[in-house]
């Protein structure tokens, strides 16, 4: 058995979790405000392949969340966690910042989660529903998830955690994250109580 697969099966063990709760709960979505500058890695990977960037939703709805949809998003986060191999701007471009796609098998938290969003573009998830989220770590450190909003809230895809999270039950704090109306804006997100303070661009 791959490590892929080991993942996906250790994930697989909160493969109910979304679903436990009763049919009409209310869950908490990301408190988004006004528009944001897009981190500078966003703004020039939308400059070099512009196609990306140029997806409108009028009326984005959130993601009907299925216990198969569910089981796609942990097959996909559990594979590209395993099999991308953390390595930093630097390391693989010679410059920092240079958000893309992985590259033989490596990359760091941006090209992970463009990786994942990728995948799960090809299976059929809405665009709108998989937004790329800047985010910071307890120790002040700024770091890429990617956002799924969906009817049971919204959840995150993280290599630097194997299961999937709702944002609420996460240690980071929140900073800003891509329009779902517009996949060249990002919007900020707003603060809650007790989240760390730092500054990212």
């Amino acid at each position: 058995m791959n490590l892929a697969m080991k993942l996906f099966g250790a994930a697989a063990a909160a493969f109910v979790l979304p679903f436990s709760g009763a049919a009409n709960a209310v869950y908490q979505s990301m408190p988004t405000g006004a528009y944001a500058a897009p981190p500078i890695g966003h703004y020039e990977f939308c400059k070099r392949v512009p196609v990306k960037c140029s997806i409108r939703t009028a009326k984005p709805k959130p993601l009907v969340l299925t216990q198969e949809t569910w089981r796609e998003l942990i097959e996909i986060n559990s594979r590209v966690n395993a099999e991308i191999v953390p390595q930093t701007d630097m390391e693989t471009w010679g410059q920092e910042e240079y958000w893309a796609y992985p590259v033989n098998g490596a990359g760091d938290c941006d090209d992970i989660v463009l990786e994942k969003r990728r995948q799960l573009i090809d299976r059929g998830f809405p665009v709108s529903n998989l937004l790329i989220t800047v985010v910071f770590q307890p120790n002040g450190e700024g770091h890429a998830v990617l956002t799924v909003t969906t009817d049971r809230g919204d959840f995150i895809l993280d290599n630097l955690q194997a299961r999937i999270l709702r944002w609420s039950e996460t240690a980071y704090r929140f900073h800003k994250r891509q329009s779902a109306t517009d996949t060249r804006k990002w919007v900020e997100i707003e603060k809650r109580d007790g989240d760390l303070v730092g500054s990212i661009r």
